[in-house]
Protein backbone atom coordinates (compact mmCIF):
# COMPACT_ATOMS: atom_id res chain seq x y z
CA UNK A 1 0.00 0.00 0.00
CA UNK A 2 1.12 3.21 -0.74
CA UNK A 3 0.50 6.46 1.28
CA UNK A 4 -1.41 9.00 0.08
CA UNK A 5 -1.15 12.43 -0.30
CA UNK A 6 -4.19 14.69 -0.14
CA UNK A 7 -2.28 17.96 -1.46
CA UNK A 8 -3.90 20.57 -4.12
CA UNK A 9 -2.33 18.56 -7.18
CA UNK A 10 -4.05 15.30 -5.87
CA UNK A 11 -7.17 16.95 -5.62
CA UNK A 12 -7.41 18.89 -9.35
CA UNK A 13 -6.08 14.97 -10.96
CA UNK A 14 -8.88 13.34 -8.28
CA UNK A 15 -11.42 15.62 -9.82
CA UNK A 16 -10.27 15.13 -13.33
CA UNK A 17 -9.89 11.55 -13.16
CA UNK A 18 -13.53 11.23 -11.85
CA UNK A 19 -15.13 12.89 -14.86
CA UNK A 20 -13.27 11.60 -17.33
CA UNK A 21 -14.14 7.51 -16.43
CA UNK A 22 -17.07 6.09 -15.13
CA UNK A 23 -17.12 4.90 -11.25
CA UNK A 24 -18.64 1.52 -9.84
CA UNK A 25 -19.74 4.32 -6.43
CA UNK A 26 -19.50 8.08 -6.11
CA UNK A 27 -19.92 8.39 -2.19
CA UNK A 28 -21.28 12.33 -1.63
CA UNK A 29 -20.20 13.44 1.62
CA UNK A 30 -17.00 13.54 3.81
CA UNK A 31 -17.90 12.84 7.16
CA UNK A 32 -17.02 9.61 8.92
CA UNK A 33 -19.47 7.65 7.17
CA UNK A 34 -18.93 8.56 4.16
CA UNK A 35 -15.41 8.17 4.68
CA UNK A 36 -15.62 4.76 5.85
CA UNK A 37 -17.94 3.56 2.29
CA UNK A 38 -15.31 4.99 0.22
CA UNK A 39 -12.58 2.55 2.16
CA UNK A 40 -14.96 -0.07 2.09
CA UNK A 41 -16.12 0.35 -1.14
CA UNK A 42 -12.58 0.57 -2.47
CA UNK A 43 -11.11 -2.35 -1.42
CA UNK A 44 -13.92 -4.33 -2.53
CA UNK A 45 -11.98 -3.52 -5.68
CA UNK A 46 -14.59 -0.92 -6.87
CA UNK A 47 -13.84 2.25 -8.43
CA UNK A 48 -14.13 4.60 -6.39
CA UNK A 49 -14.42 8.23 -5.85
CA UNK A 50 -15.92 10.24 -2.53
CA UNK A 51 -16.87 13.99 -3.11
CA UNK A 52 -17.33 16.57 0.25
CA UNK A 53 -19.08 20.44 -0.07
CA UNK A 54 -16.99 21.73 2.28
CA UNK A 55 -13.87 20.09 4.47
CA UNK A 56 -13.90 16.75 5.62
CA UNK A 57 -15.23 16.01 8.69
CA UNK A 58 -16.24 19.52 8.69
CA UNK A 59 -19.96 18.37 9.85
CA UNK A 60 -20.82 16.17 12.63
CA UNK A 61 -17.79 14.15 12.31
CA UNK A 62 -15.81 16.81 13.89
CA UNK A 63 -17.88 18.06 16.76
CA UNK A 64 -18.60 14.76 18.39
CA UNK A 65 -17.85 13.88 22.05
CA UNK A 66 -14.77 12.01 20.89
CA UNK A 67 -15.17 8.77 22.10
CA UNK A 68 -15.33 4.95 20.51
CA UNK A 69 -18.42 3.65 22.82
CA UNK A 70 -20.38 0.88 23.33
CA UNK A 71 -23.40 3.36 24.24
CA UNK A 72 -23.56 1.99 28.04
CA UNK A 73 -26.86 3.70 28.32
CA UNK A 74 -28.34 1.83 25.89
CA UNK A 75 -27.96 -1.01 27.69
CA UNK A 76 -30.57 0.98 30.03
CA UNK A 77 -33.02 1.18 27.28
CA UNK A 78 -32.54 -2.79 26.89
CA UNK A 79 -31.04 -2.21 22.99
CA UNK A 80 -28.44 -4.96 23.26
CA UNK A 81 -27.63 -5.43 19.54
CA UNK A 82 -26.57 -1.59 19.32
CA UNK A 83 -24.61 -2.02 22.32
CA UNK A 84 -22.70 -5.44 21.22
CA UNK A 85 -21.98 -4.63 17.73
CA UNK A 86 -20.67 -0.96 18.63
CA UNK A 87 -18.96 -2.90 21.30
CA UNK A 88 -17.17 -5.44 18.81
CA UNK A 89 -16.12 -2.30 16.39
CA UNK A 90 -14.47 -0.50 19.59
CA UNK A 91 -12.15 -3.23 20.49
CA UNK A 92 -11.46 -3.75 16.90
CA UNK A 93 -10.65 -0.04 16.67
CA UNK A 94 -7.96 -0.09 19.39
CA UNK A 95 -6.71 -3.52 18.90
CA UNK A 96 -6.01 -3.73 14.98
CA UNK A 97 -7.50 -1.09 13.05
CA UNK A 98 -6.47 2.06 14.94
CA UNK A 99 -4.24 1.39 17.45
CA UNK A 100 -2.58 5.21 16.66
CA UNK A 101 -5.71 6.93 16.93
CA UNK A 102 -8.18 5.36 19.30
CA UNK A 103 -6.99 5.15 23.08
CA UNK A 104 -7.97 3.59 26.58
CA UNK A 105 -9.48 5.94 28.44
CA UNK A 106 -11.00 5.40 32.14
CA UNK A 107 -14.35 6.85 33.72
CA UNK A 108 -15.71 7.19 37.42
CA UNK A 109 -19.32 7.11 37.77
CA UNK A 110 -20.07 8.63 41.09
CA UNK A 111 -22.56 6.59 43.20
CA UNK A 112 -25.34 8.55 45.18
CA UNK A 113 -27.52 6.40 46.82
CA UNK A 114 -26.23 3.64 48.83
CA UNK A 115 -27.61 -0.40 48.30
CA UNK A 116 -29.71 -0.72 45.24
CA UNK A 117 -27.63 1.81 42.96
CA UNK A 118 -24.15 0.23 43.34
CA UNK A 119 -26.00 -3.34 42.54
CA UNK A 120 -28.06 -2.05 39.70
CA UNK A 121 -24.97 0.27 37.77
CA UNK A 122 -22.77 -2.28 39.03
CA UNK A 123 -24.86 -5.08 36.99
CA UNK A 124 -25.12 -2.68 34.58
CA UNK A 125 -21.48 -2.18 33.78
CA UNK A 126 -20.10 -6.00 34.77
CA UNK A 127 -22.49 -6.82 31.67
CA UNK A 128 -21.16 -4.14 29.48
CA UNK A 129 -17.32 -5.77 30.15
CA UNK A 130 -18.98 -8.92 29.65
CA UNK A 131 -20.42 -8.31 25.91
CA UNK A 132 -17.14 -6.66 24.98
CA UNK A 133 -15.10 -9.77 26.17
CA UNK A 134 -17.36 -12.05 24.03
CA UNK A 135 -17.40 -10.10 20.97
CA UNK A 136 -13.49 -11.37 21.05
CA UNK A 137 -12.06 -8.20 21.11
CA UNK A 138 -12.21 -6.85 24.79
CA UNK A 139 -9.09 -7.86 26.00
CA UNK A 140 -7.46 -4.19 25.55
CA UNK A 141 -9.25 -2.21 28.36
CA UNK A 142 -9.44 -3.36 31.99
CA UNK A 143 -12.39 -4.69 33.67
CA UNK A 144 -14.50 -2.07 36.06
CA UNK A 145 -13.90 -2.22 39.51
CA UNK A 146 -15.79 -0.76 42.52
CA UNK A 147 -14.63 2.20 44.87
CA UNK A 148 -15.25 3.33 48.29
CA UNK A 149 -15.90 6.59 48.62
CA UNK A 150 -12.69 7.31 50.12
CA UNK A 151 -10.99 5.15 47.47
CA UNK A 152 -13.12 7.29 44.60
CA UNK A 153 -11.96 10.66 46.10
CA UNK A 154 -8.33 9.81 45.62
CA UNK A 155 -8.78 9.21 41.71
CA UNK A 156 -10.74 12.11 41.88
CA UNK A 157 -10.03 14.96 44.76
CA UNK A 158 -12.47 17.16 42.40
CA UNK A 159 -15.50 16.07 43.70
CA UNK A 160 -17.53 17.24 46.90
CA UNK A 161 -17.58 14.57 49.20
CA UNK A 162 -21.32 15.22 49.69
CA UNK A 163 -21.72 14.05 45.86
CA UNK A 164 -21.06 10.39 46.41
CA UNK A 165 -21.37 7.31 48.60
CA UNK A 166 -19.07 5.40 46.32
CA UNK A 167 -18.21 4.96 42.68
CA UNK A 168 -17.75 2.61 39.40
CA UNK A 169 -14.72 2.88 37.47
CA UNK A 170 -15.03 1.47 33.78
CA UNK A 171 -13.22 1.97 30.83
CA UNK A 172 -13.93 3.07 27.06
CA UNK A 173 -11.93 4.83 24.01
CA UNK A 174 -11.48 8.05 22.43
CA UNK A 175 -9.93 9.63 19.13
CA UNK A 176 -9.85 12.60 17.40
CA UNK A 177 -12.88 12.51 15.43
CA UNK A 178 -11.63 14.87 12.72
CA UNK A 179 -8.07 13.33 12.57
CA UNK A 180 -9.72 9.69 12.33
CA UNK A 181 -11.73 11.06 9.17
CA UNK A 182 -8.90 12.53 7.68
CA UNK A 183 -6.86 9.64 8.19
CA UNK A 184 -9.86 7.35 6.78
CA UNK A 185 -9.75 9.06 3.40
CA UNK A 186 -6.19 8.82 3.09
CA UNK A 187 -6.37 5.57 4.14
CA UNK A 188 -9.19 5.24 0.99
CA UNK A 189 -6.76 7.11 -1.72
CA UNK A 190 -3.97 4.77 -0.83
CA UNK A 191 -6.47 2.06 -2.01
CA UNK A 192 -6.74 3.84 -5.19
CA UNK A 193 -10.01 5.67 -4.17
CA UNK A 194 -10.44 9.45 -5.79
CA UNK A 195 -11.00 12.39 -3.52
CA UNK A 196 -12.11 15.35 -3.39
CA UNK A 197 -12.76 17.94 -0.84
CA UNK A 198 -14.81 21.48 -1.58
CA UNK A 199 -16.66 19.50 -4.17
CA UNK A 200 -20.06 20.47 -4.10
CA UNK A 201 -23.28 18.29 -5.53
CA UNK A 202 -25.77 20.56 -7.14
CA UNK A 203 -27.72 18.01 -8.70
CA UNK A 204 -27.96 14.52 -10.06
CA UNK A 205 -27.78 13.05 -13.72
CA UNK A 206 -30.41 11.03 -14.84
CA UNK A 207 -31.28 8.35 -17.29
CA UNK A 208 -35.34 8.28 -16.67
CA UNK A 209 -36.17 7.04 -13.31
CA UNK A 210 -32.48 6.12 -12.86
CA UNK A 211 -29.27 8.44 -11.24
CA UNK A 212 -26.28 7.60 -13.16
CA UNK A 213 -24.08 10.26 -11.15
CA UNK A 214 -24.01 13.87 -10.15
CA UNK A 215 -22.92 17.74 -11.27
CA UNK A 216 -20.06 18.94 -9.05
CA UNK A 217 -19.06 22.26 -8.66
CA UNK A 218 -15.57 22.60 -7.74
CA UNK A 219 -15.88 25.34 -5.17
CA UNK A 220 -12.64 26.26 -4.96
CA UNK A 221 -11.94 26.67 -8.70
CA UNK A 222 -15.26 27.49 -9.88
CA UNK A 223 -15.42 24.70 -12.50
CA UNK A 224 -18.04 22.30 -12.95
CA UNK A 225 -17.67 18.19 -13.52
CA UNK A 226 -19.83 15.75 -14.46
CA UNK A 227 -19.40 12.17 -12.72
CA UNK A 228 -21.02 9.57 -13.60
CA UNK A 229 -21.24 6.29 -11.52
CA UNK A 230 -23.26 3.29 -11.30
CA UNK A 231 -24.10 3.52 -7.69
CA UNK A 232 -24.20 7.11 -5.88
CA UNK A 233 -24.42 6.80 -2.10
CA UNK A 234 -25.58 9.64 -0.02
CA UNK A 235 -23.44 9.41 3.02
CA UNK A 236 -24.62 13.53 3.98
CA UNK A 237 -25.62 12.91 7.73
CA UNK A 238 -28.03 15.73 8.81
CA UNK A 239 -28.05 17.02 4.99
CA UNK A 240 -29.64 13.84 3.51
CA UNK A 241 -32.71 15.14 3.56
CA UNK A 242 -31.50 18.43 1.91
CA UNK A 243 -29.61 15.83 -0.37
CA UNK A 244 -32.26 13.33 -1.71
CA UNK A 245 -34.39 16.90 -2.76
CA UNK A 246 -31.40 17.22 -5.32
CA UNK A 247 -33.62 14.25 -7.19
CA UNK A 248 -37.22 15.64 -6.12
CA UNK A 249 -37.63 13.00 -3.54
CA UNK A 250 -37.61 13.35 0.25
CA UNK A 251 -36.54 10.14 0.32
CA UNK A 252 -37.81 7.07 2.69
CA UNK A 253 -36.84 8.68 6.43
CA UNK A 254 -36.55 11.56 7.62
CA UNK A 255 -33.27 12.73 9.55
CA UNK A 256 -33.83 14.80 11.97
CA UNK A 257 -31.31 17.22 13.90
CA UNK A 258 -30.14 17.28 17.30
CA UNK A 259 -27.56 19.52 18.89
CA UNK A 260 -25.05 18.24 21.40
CA UNK A 261 -22.41 21.67 22.31
CA UNK A 262 -19.07 20.60 24.57
CA UNK A 263 -17.06 22.95 26.92
CA UNK A 264 -13.26 22.51 26.88
CA UNK A 265 -11.40 23.84 30.07
CA UNK A 266 -7.56 23.30 31.11
CA UNK A 267 -6.82 20.44 33.12
CA UNK A 268 -5.75 22.15 35.94
CA UNK A 269 -9.25 23.08 36.57
CA UNK A 270 -10.84 19.84 37.69
CA UNK A 271 -8.52 17.52 39.77
CA UNK A 272 -8.94 13.95 38.68
CA UNK A 273 -7.40 11.09 36.95
CA UNK A 274 -9.84 9.45 36.05
CA UNK A 275 -13.26 10.82 33.40
CA UNK A 276 -16.31 11.24 34.83
CA UNK A 277 -19.50 10.22 33.93
CA UNK A 278 -22.74 11.94 35.45
CA UNK A 279 -26.74 11.34 35.15
CA UNK A 280 -28.81 14.03 34.32
CA UNK A 281 -32.23 14.49 33.87
CA UNK A 282 -32.33 13.66 30.19
CA UNK A 283 -29.26 11.76 29.37
CA UNK A 284 -25.73 11.75 30.36
CA UNK A 285 -22.98 14.18 30.99
CA UNK A 286 -19.30 13.35 30.39
CA UNK A 287 -15.87 15.05 31.96
CA UNK A 288 -13.83 13.53 29.19
CA UNK A 289 -9.41 13.36 29.69
CA UNK A 290 -8.09 15.82 26.50
CA UNK A 291 -4.42 16.02 26.94
CA UNK A 292 -4.04 19.02 28.61
CA UNK A 293 -7.90 19.88 28.76
CA UNK A 294 -11.08 18.37 29.46
CA UNK A 295 -14.06 18.10 27.26
CA UNK A 296 -17.17 18.30 29.03
CA UNK A 297 -20.62 17.57 27.40
CA UNK A 298 -23.24 17.34 26.03
CA UNK A 299 -26.28 18.39 25.39
CA UNK A 300 -29.52 17.30 23.54
CA UNK A 301 -31.76 20.06 22.00
CA UNK A 302 -33.43 20.16 18.88
CA UNK A 303 -31.97 22.00 16.00
CA UNK A 304 -33.73 23.31 12.97
CA UNK A 305 -31.52 26.26 12.31
CA UNK A 306 -28.27 26.84 10.17
CA UNK A 307 -26.98 23.72 9.57
CA UNK A 308 -23.34 24.33 8.95
CA UNK A 309 -22.74 26.28 11.91
CA UNK A 310 -24.76 25.25 15.08
CA UNK A 311 -24.85 27.59 17.42
CA UNK A 312 -23.79 27.44 21.19
CA UNK A 313 -26.12 29.49 23.18
CA UNK A 314 -25.76 31.13 26.99
CA UNK A 315 -28.15 28.79 27.86
CA UNK A 316 -26.80 25.80 26.68
CA UNK A 317 -23.31 26.73 28.33
CA UNK A 318 -25.26 27.40 31.44
CA UNK A 319 -26.48 23.95 31.58
CA UNK A 320 -23.34 21.90 31.02
CA UNK A 321 -21.46 24.31 33.95
CA UNK A 322 -24.43 23.91 36.65
CA UNK A 323 -24.51 20.16 35.98
CA UNK A 324 -20.89 19.50 36.30
CA UNK A 325 -20.67 22.04 39.18
CA UNK A 326 -23.24 20.13 40.86
CA UNK A 327 -20.56 17.63 42.23
CA UNK A 328 -17.38 19.22 42.04
CA UNK A 329 -15.36 20.97 44.95
CA UNK A 330 -14.46 24.46 43.21
CA UNK A 331 -16.98 25.00 40.68
CA UNK A 332 -16.23 26.18 36.89
CA UNK A 333 -17.09 29.65 35.97
CA UNK A 334 -17.33 30.75 32.29
CA UNK A 335 -13.40 32.37 32.78
CA UNK A 336 -12.56 28.56 32.95
CA UNK A 337 -13.88 27.93 29.19
CA UNK A 338 -11.65 27.65 27.15
CA UNK A 339 -13.36 26.29 24.14
CA UNK A 340 -16.72 25.97 23.14
CA UNK A 341 -18.29 23.72 20.16
CA UNK A 342 -21.50 22.69 18.75
CA UNK A 343 -22.51 19.88 16.21
CA UNK A 344 -25.49 17.95 15.06
CA UNK A 345 -26.31 14.39 15.28
CA UNK A 346 -28.34 13.14 12.70
CA UNK A 347 -31.38 11.00 14.11
CA UNK A 348 -33.65 8.60 12.50
CA UNK A 349 -37.11 10.99 12.73
CA UNK A 350 -40.54 9.29 13.83
CA UNK A 351 -40.00 7.34 17.16
CA UNK A 352 -40.74 9.93 19.55
CA UNK A 353 -40.76 13.67 19.74
CA UNK A 354 -37.96 13.93 22.35
CA UNK A 355 -34.31 14.20 20.51
CA UNK A 356 -33.00 12.03 23.09
CA UNK A 357 -35.22 9.23 22.69
CA UNK A 358 -34.98 8.86 19.14
CA UNK A 359 -32.91 6.12 17.31
CA UNK A 360 -29.39 5.62 17.17
CA UNK A 361 -29.74 2.80 14.82
CA UNK A 362 -28.74 3.04 11.38
CA UNK A 363 -30.96 2.81 8.04
CA UNK A 364 -29.99 2.08 4.50
CA UNK A 365 -32.13 2.51 1.45
CA UNK A 366 -32.68 2.48 -2.22
CA UNK A 367 -35.09 5.46 -3.09
CA UNK A 368 -34.82 4.83 -6.79
CA UNK A 369 -32.46 3.25 -9.04
CA UNK A 370 -28.56 3.83 -8.68
CA UNK A 371 -28.96 5.64 -5.45
CA UNK A 372 -28.09 4.44 -2.01
CA UNK A 373 -28.87 6.33 0.85
CA UNK A 374 -27.67 5.82 4.56
CA UNK A 375 -28.01 7.48 8.23
CA UNK A 376 -28.36 7.58 11.71
CA UNK A 377 -26.05 5.80 13.67
CA UNK A 378 -23.06 6.82 15.41
CA UNK A 379 -19.67 7.32 14.74
CA UNK A 380 -18.42 4.14 16.73
CA UNK A 381 -20.07 2.21 14.55
CA UNK A 382 -19.05 3.84 11.27
CA UNK A 383 -17.69 0.75 9.58
CA UNK A 384 -20.96 -1.29 9.97
CA UNK A 385 -22.67 1.66 8.58
CA UNK A 386 -20.23 1.88 5.32
CA UNK A 387 -20.71 -2.12 4.85
CA UNK A 388 -24.28 -2.04 4.53
CA UNK A 389 -24.37 0.94 2.43
CA UNK A 390 -21.64 -0.76 -0.05
CA UNK A 391 -23.80 -4.17 0.40
CA UNK A 392 -26.94 -2.11 -0.96
CA UNK A 393 -25.28 -0.70 -3.58
CA UNK A 394 -23.69 -3.85 -4.98
CA UNK A 395 -27.27 -5.00 -5.70
CA UNK A 396 -27.03 -2.55 -8.50
CA UNK A 397 -24.25 -3.87 -10.07
CA UNK A 398 -24.28 -6.24 -12.32
CA UNK A 399 -20.78 -7.88 -11.38
CA UNK A 400 -19.98 -10.14 -8.22
CA UNK A 401 -18.27 -7.97 -5.86
CA UNK A 402 -16.37 -9.50 -3.15
CA UNK A 403 -17.50 -8.76 0.18
CA UNK A 404 -16.18 -6.27 2.48
CA UNK A 405 -13.03 -6.74 4.05
CA UNK A 406 -12.37 -3.87 6.49
CA UNK A 407 -12.54 -5.49 9.43
CA UNK A 408 -8.81 -6.25 8.23
CA UNK A 409 -7.53 -2.66 6.49
CA UNK A 410 -5.75 -1.36 8.98
CA UNK A 411 -5.70 2.86 8.80
CA UNK A 412 -2.91 4.69 7.61
CA UNK A 413 -0.24 4.63 9.86
CA UNK A 414 -1.48 1.78 11.87
CA UNK A 415 1.14 -0.55 10.50
CA UNK A 416 4.21 -0.36 12.29
CA UNK A 417 3.00 1.98 15.16
CA UNK A 418 3.66 -0.18 18.00
CA UNK A 419 7.50 -0.55 16.89
CA UNK A 420 7.94 3.03 16.18
CA UNK A 421 6.02 3.60 19.74
CA UNK A 422 8.59 1.22 21.57
CA UNK A 423 11.45 2.93 19.72
CA UNK A 424 10.46 6.34 20.56
CA UNK A 425 13.16 7.29 22.38
CA UNK A 426 15.53 6.59 19.96
CA UNK A 427 13.64 8.34 17.34
CA UNK A 428 14.12 11.34 19.75
CA UNK A 429 17.90 11.24 19.72
CA UNK A 430 17.90 10.44 15.95
CA UNK A 431 15.59 13.91 15.44
CA UNK A 432 16.77 16.04 18.69
CA UNK A 433 13.18 16.54 19.23
CA UNK A 434 12.13 15.99 23.04
CA UNK A 435 10.90 12.35 23.67
CA UNK A 436 7.14 13.52 24.50
CA UNK A 437 7.16 15.44 21.28
CA UNK A 438 7.72 12.22 19.21
CA UNK A 439 4.98 10.67 21.07
CA UNK A 440 2.80 13.75 20.27
CA UNK A 441 3.25 12.94 16.47
CA UNK A 442 2.91 8.86 17.06
CA UNK A 443 -0.38 9.98 18.46
CA UNK A 444 -1.64 11.91 16.00
CA UNK A 445 -0.21 9.99 13.06
CA UNK A 446 0.83 6.80 13.88
CA UNK A 447 4.67 5.58 11.28
CA UNK A 448 3.15 8.23 9.13
CA UNK A 449 5.10 10.29 11.68
CA UNK A 450 7.77 9.27 9.74
CA UNK A 451 6.75 11.93 6.91
CA UNK A 452 6.36 14.62 9.49
CA UNK A 453 9.98 14.17 10.78
CA UNK A 454 10.98 14.24 6.71
CA UNK A 455 9.69 17.91 6.56
CA UNK A 456 11.81 18.71 9.82
CA UNK A 457 15.24 17.44 7.99
CA UNK A 458 14.21 19.00 5.28
CA UNK A 459 13.70 22.61 7.02
CA UNK A 460 14.62 22.04 10.92
CA UNK A 461 13.25 24.93 11.46
CA UNK A 462 9.78 23.46 11.19
CA UNK A 463 10.88 21.89 14.44
CA UNK A 464 9.70 24.71 16.61
CA UNK A 465 6.60 25.01 18.10
CA UNK A 466 3.73 27.59 17.37
CA UNK A 467 4.67 30.83 19.28
CA UNK A 468 0.79 31.02 20.55
CA UNK A 469 -0.18 27.28 20.16
CA UNK A 470 3.19 25.34 21.64
CA UNK A 471 1.99 21.77 21.56
CA UNK A 472 1.87 21.80 17.91
CA UNK A 473 4.99 21.86 15.85
CA UNK A 474 5.31 24.12 12.81
CA UNK A 475 5.93 20.91 11.00
CA UNK A 476 2.39 19.82 11.69
CA UNK A 477 0.49 22.74 9.80
CA UNK A 478 2.83 22.23 6.59
CA UNK A 479 1.65 18.67 6.49
CA UNK A 480 -1.24 19.78 6.69
CA UNK A 481 -1.53 21.52 3.75
CA UNK A 482 0.22 18.89 2.16
CA UNK A 483 -0.57 15.72 2.83
CA UNK A 484 -3.80 16.14 4.91
CA UNK A 485 -6.07 17.95 2.50
CA UNK A 486 -6.57 21.50 4.30
CA UNK A 487 -7.18 24.47 2.35
CA UNK A 488 -8.21 26.97 4.38
CA UNK A 489 -6.76 27.98 7.76
CA UNK A 490 -10.17 27.57 9.40
CA UNK A 491 -9.19 23.51 8.00
CA UNK A 492 -5.89 23.67 10.28
CA UNK A 493 -6.84 25.36 13.41
CA UNK A 494 -10.20 23.52 14.05
CA UNK A 495 -9.95 20.37 12.35
CA UNK A 496 -6.20 19.12 11.50
CA UNK A 497 -5.25 20.92 15.15
CA UNK A 498 -7.36 21.52 17.77
CA UNK A 499 -5.93 24.96 18.89
CA UNK A 500 -9.37 26.73 18.06
CA UNK A 501 -10.69 25.42 21.22
CA UNK A 502 -7.37 24.06 23.02
CA UNK A 503 -6.34 27.95 23.66
CA UNK A 504 -8.27 30.81 25.50
CA UNK A 505 -7.41 32.92 21.96
CA UNK A 506 -9.45 30.62 20.36
CA UNK A 507 -6.48 30.51 17.43
CA UNK A 508 -6.36 33.87 16.60
CA UNK A 509 -2.70 34.38 18.04
CA UNK A 510 -1.53 31.64 15.93
CA UNK A 511 -3.29 32.22 12.98
CA UNK A 512 -0.69 34.66 10.90
CA UNK A 513 1.90 32.20 11.88
CA UNK A 514 -0.11 29.46 10.46
CA UNK A 515 -1.08 30.77 7.14
CA UNK A 516 2.62 31.97 6.08
CA UNK A 517 3.40 28.66 6.67
CA UNK A 518 0.39 27.19 4.34
CA UNK A 519 0.70 29.45 1.76
CA UNK A 520 4.05 28.22 -0.37
CA UNK A 521 2.62 24.73 -0.22
CA UNK A 522 -1.44 26.35 -1.35
CA UNK A 523 -0.10 28.99 -3.20
CA UNK A 524 -1.07 31.67 -1.61
CA UNK A 525 0.05 35.53 -2.02
CA UNK A 526 0.12 37.80 0.72
CA UNK A 527 -3.65 39.45 -0.15
CA UNK A 528 -4.74 35.43 0.48
CA UNK A 529 -2.90 35.63 3.59
CA UNK A 530 -4.82 38.45 4.73
CA UNK A 531 -8.07 36.89 3.84
CA UNK A 532 -7.88 34.18 5.40
CA UNK A 533 -6.54 35.16 8.81
CA UNK A 534 -9.23 37.94 8.34
CA UNK A 535 -12.00 35.58 7.94
CA UNK A 536 -10.89 33.07 10.78
CA UNK A 537 -10.75 36.20 13.31
CA UNK A 538 -14.30 37.20 12.13
CA UNK A 539 -15.50 34.00 12.75
CA UNK A 540 -13.67 33.45 16.08
CA UNK A 541 -15.69 37.17 16.79
CA UNK A 542 -19.09 35.63 15.50
CA UNK A 543 -18.86 32.58 17.95
CA UNK A 544 -17.95 34.60 21.05
CA UNK A 545 -21.00 36.38 20.37
CA UNK A 546 -23.39 33.78 20.06
CA UNK A 547 -22.52 32.09 22.81
CA UNK A 548 -23.57 35.53 24.71
CA UNK A 549 -26.88 35.06 23.28
CA UNK A 550 -29.82 33.66 25.12
CA UNK A 551 -31.61 31.07 23.19
CA UNK A 552 -31.10 29.32 19.68
CA UNK A 553 -32.23 31.82 17.66
CA UNK A 554 -30.21 34.65 18.81
CA UNK A 555 -26.89 32.82 18.60
CA UNK A 556 -27.80 31.70 15.21
CA UNK A 557 -28.30 35.07 13.99
CA UNK A 558 -25.12 36.10 15.47
CA UNK A 559 -22.47 32.96 14.05
CA UNK A 560 -24.27 33.83 10.61
CA UNK A 561 -22.44 37.11 10.76
CA UNK A 562 -19.35 35.51 9.72
CA UNK A 563 -19.64 34.53 6.27
CA UNK A 564 -17.33 31.24 5.10
CA UNK A 565 -14.21 31.88 3.73
CA UNK A 566 -15.50 30.10 0.09
CA UNK A 567 -19.33 30.72 -0.07
CA UNK A 568 -21.69 27.69 -0.93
Amino acid sequence: MRTATLGPEQRAESLAAMAERELDVLVVGGGVVGAGTALDAVTRGLNTGIVEARDWASGTSSRSSKLIHGGLRYLEMLDFALVREALKERGLLLERLAPHLVKPVPFLYPLQHQGWERLYAGSGVALYDAMSMASGHGRGLPVHRHLTRRHALRVAPALRKDALVGAIQYYDAQMDDARYVATLVRTAVSYGAKAANRARVTGFLREGERVVGARVQDVEGGGEYEIRARQVVNATGVWTDDTQGLIGERGQFHVRASKGIHLVVPRDRIHSTSGLILRTEKSVLFVIPWGRHWIIGTTDTDWDLDKAHPAASSADIDYLLNHVNSVLAVPLSRDDVQGVYAGLRPLLAGESDATSKLSREHTVAHPVPGLVVVAGGKYTTYRVMAKDAVDEAVHGLDTRVAECVTEDIPLLGAEGYRAMWNARARIAARTGLHVVRVEHLLNRYGSAAEEVLDLIAADPGLAEPLSAADDYLRAEVVYAASHEGARHLDDVLTRRTRISIETFDRGTRSAREAAELMAPVLGWDKDQIEREVEHYEKRVEAERESQLQPDDLTADAARLGAPDIVPL
